[in-house]
């Protein structure tokens, strides 16, 4: 099974959310459309711009949580490395 750790905004160098799910299709989707209620549906998060694929749901938190404490630039920066255009991967997981 696959964990996945991931970032959704609206746009370049928008808002950020980062979160953890064992379905990202299904978490894609969620945020695509806004169907669960909470900040990334408040900020219409719905570009999923960075994802990481983990084997452990322990290393996937563990991830989750270091990028939650990292600085905006530090979280800019991880993006921009993987992704430059900002582009959405929520076609590739649907």
């Amino acid at each position: 099974m696959a964990y996945h750790v991931y970032i959704v905004t609206n746009k370049k160098n928008g808002v950020l959310y980062i979160g953890v799910t064992k379905d990202i299709a299904r978490r894609a989707y969620e945020h695509k459309y806004k169907l669960v209620k909470g900040f990334s549906a408040r900020y219409n998060l719905d570009k999923i711009v960075l994802l990481e694929e983990y084997t452990s749901i322990n290393e996937a938190i563990a991830r989750e949580k270091q990028l939650k404490h990292w600085n905006r630039a530090w979280k800019i920066e991880l993006i921009e490395s993987v992704n430059p255009e900002w582009d959405d991967y929520y076609s590739g997981l649907a």
